[in-house]
């Protein structure tokens, strides 16, 4: 991921293989948005130049549930995607890199087996985005149902010293509620690293997306905003170009 240029990454979360947005990712409170490899498609051709592909089952559950969706999406678009939800295994995470997935996110397997991102990303150096989900300035885990008392600047330094490519930081707060983004958190976990942090929550129109930008991310990923019609793709793009 450059850190030269500001990337709009759309979300393709899937949920018993369909497109879902979940409100403050809490079961039940998903909006459906059809066909996984149609929304993918959708988005290369507005200009994604990346994909952000969540497994929500396996978030939840702990194993990969959407893996025929997914596949069918890496078959469908040329772009790189990240993915995450359920990848609790080295295995997991070197048979997707080495299956065309360019970068693995990592969430309650990083929190639960540190390691687990140095050993991958000393055969992937770019392969590992590790998944810091905060809830009232706490690291959350396990679809973002258990705290576990870690402060999310200082979890994103540790995971820069295991070799992490990066660190997508999700604002659970704010996440699907389309309120607007709160940067200050954001820009604590930049200031902490020098990787790349891709932000996540919150996204409710252009200014928020300019906002990330100002405050320091490389990235943000969007997804219920661009699915409601609030802002288009492009709009975006040519926003904080």
């Amino acid at each position: 991921m450059s850190v030269s240029s500001f990337e709009v990454i759309p979300a393709v979360d899937l949920k018993d293989g369909a497109v879902v947005q979940l409100v403050q990712g809490e079961r039940g409170t998903g909006t459906t948005y059809g066909d996984p490899v149609e929304a993918a498609t959708r988005w290369v051709e507005a200009g994604a130049e990346t994909l952000h592909l969540v497994d929500l089952d396996g978030a939840f559950d702990g194993e990969r549930k959407n893996a025929a969706a997914i596949d069918d999406i890496l078959d469908a678009v040329s772009v790189p995607v990240q993915l995450g939800g359920g990848i609790r295994t080295e295995q997991d995470a070197i048979s997707l890199l080495d299956a065309g997935v360019e970068r693995v996110i990592l969430g309650t397997a990083a929190l639960e087996e540190p390691d687990l991102v140095e050993r991958i990303s000393g055969e992937y150096p770019s392969g590992v985005l590790v998944s810091l989900d905060a809830k009232e300035g706490e690291v959350v885990t396990s679809g973002w149902t258990e705290g576990t008392g870690l402060d999310p600047a200082e979890a994103a330094q540790r995971y820069e010293s295991l070799g992490a490519a990066g660190i997508l930081f999700t604002d659970v707060d704010v996440e699907g509620t389309q309120v607007g983004v709160r940067t200050e958190p954001v820009k604590r976990i930049v200031d902490a690293v020098d990787i790349p942090v891709v932000a996540s929550g919150g996204v409710a129109r252009i200014e928020d997306v300019e906002a990330l930008k100002d405050a320091g991310a490389a990235a943000v990923v969007v997804g219920t905003a661009l699915y409601e019609g609030a802002f288009t793709l492009e709009a975006a793009k040519s926003a904080v170009k």
